[in-house]
């Protein structure tokens, strides 16, 4: 075990002691694959504003937020209070609610594409959904998903989302259910046309803003160019917002961007930090969910959808406050200003101490890539799981914590919480450095 190890195993004992005890109850002891973090995670305790707290009493600057579902910081006042009083007066009605068509409003009034709006209860049944409207629609099968975009974990979509590209993300899916999915290089146009020359393709699905929360951003035009083509073939266009929405602008990356898609699918920001997520897009797909007394129609034809804690009362009071919240665009020009602030630092820091790579990115979400930046088509081998593993357990050292490739800038971060954090990366890439862990790279 290397120096570092050692010294993060000494720093956490509560924490080791809590994941001994959760890997005798659940699976490798984490409930979400990106919490994995060798030699054991974090156990935190309690989180305000831009700062989180473990059971061992260490104090980081938190660049998780939710997994990017808390653009307004931890325990957001009015989003506190919304959740408070809602759960006073009820957390499951059995039953259609005012709260539920306020939300549905506000997701109308913010985002270009949302005619019509249906919850979920997570940004996966979301894309889930959004494909099975757009078969439905079309009466085709097959969608197309660019190479390394993230689109939940069902059978539909784990395809190609990390190099390589040929093996899916899970196993246990059927060749069946793969063969369904059409692999495309991103940014690549002439690709996406030659698959849909095929006749037989229901969907485009794509993060908008690049693929893993923009790790490989998409190309000025390619939006546009994807747009055109999908509009010209009839076949649906889906952005995956569920990250990017609400983040890159009040209205999306959609508003961003300039491009209205067919279907979107959000989660994250929408449910101001608590589990839900949402379809929304063109009347005429969406409505294909809704009952007509016609019994043909509704037991045949119609696309089914159900789920018990759909448009949940605590998560729409959640969702009003947060999106009331962000509704100005104030919100996402102060998190956007602080990220590039942050990713520029970061690469000072980055040359300083002679580490491999660069930092990059995009509104308020920053990545740290050992492998330098992506080509156009995105990373076309394995990343160096190791190295990113030893980077979250020496930033944790030092009063930061992140996913393990980017981190979410959020509102509340300040001036102050940005100079721990790079003075942060500083001394854990000094430790990596001093344990020879970028020699020959």
């Amino acid at each position: 075990m290397t120096r570092l190890l050692e010294a993060y195993r000494a720093a956490h004992p509560k924490s080791l002691a809590l994941w001994e005890r959760a890997a005798r109850t659940i699976p490798g002891g984490v409930t979400h694959d990106i919490r994995h973090l060798r030699p054991f995670p974090v156990y935190v305790e309690r989180a305000q504003g831009a700062l989180k707290w473990d059971v061992d009493g260490h104090e980081y600057v938190d660049y998780w937020m939710g997994h990017g579902a808390l653009i307004l910081g931890h325990c957001y006042p009015s989003v506190v209070s919304a959740i408070q009083a809602q759960a006073a007066r009820g957390t499951h009605l059995g039953a259609c609610h005012e709260l539920e068509v306020r939300w549905a409003e506000w997701v109308a009034q913010l985002m270009p594409s949302a005619e019509l709006v249906r919850f979920t209860m997570s940004g996966t049944e979301a894309t889930h959904l959004a494909i099975r409207l757009a078969r439905a629609h079309t009466g085709r099968t097959r969608v197309v998903k660019l190479h390394g975009h993230f689109h939940g974990w069902h059978d539909g979509v784990v395809g190609g989302v990390n190099p390589p590209f040929e093996v899916p993300l899970s196993a246990g899916v059927p060749g069946a259910t793969l063969d369904q999915v059409l692999l495309c290089p991103p940014n690549d146009i002439k690709a996406a046309a030659g698959c849909l020359e095929r006749g037989d393709v229901a969907a485009v699905i794509l993060e908008p803003a690049g693929g893993q929360a923009g790790t490989t951003p998409a190309i000025p035009g390619y939006l546009q160019e994807l747009r055109a083509l999908t509009a010209r073939e009839n076949v649906v266009l889906i952005f995956d917002e569920v990250i990017t929405g609400f983040r890159y602008a009040p209205g999306g990356a959609q508003a961003y961007f300039g491009v209205t898609p067919d279907l979107t699918t959000l989660a994250k920001i929408v449910a101001g930090g608590l589990p839900g997520g949402a379809v929304a897009g063109r009347r005429e797909i969406m409505t294909l969910m809704a009952h007509r007394g016609d019994p043909a129609w509704d037991r045949s034809e119609r696309v089914a959808h159900a789920g018990t804690f759909n448009a949940n009362p605590l998560s729409a009071a959640a969702g009003i406050a947060t999106l009331e919240a962000v509704a100005d665009g104030s919100v996402q020009v102060r998190a956007s200003k602080l990220a590039e602030e942050l990713r520029r630092d970061l690469a000072d820091v980055m040359k300083r101490v002679g580490a491999p790579g660069a930092v990059f990115g995009e509104s308020s979400i920053y990545h740290v890539s050992f492998e330098g930046r992506p080509g156009l088509g995105g990373f076309d081998q394995p990343r160096r799981q190791d190295l990113y593993h030893l980077l979250r357990c020496a930033l944790l050292l030092n009063g930061v914590d992140c996913s393990m490739f980017h981190g979410w800038v959020s509102s509340v971060h300040t001036q102050e919480h940005l100079a721990r954090t790079v003075r942060g990366y500083e001394k854990a890439l000094e430790a990596m450095a001093a344990e020879g862990c970028f020699r020959g790279m």
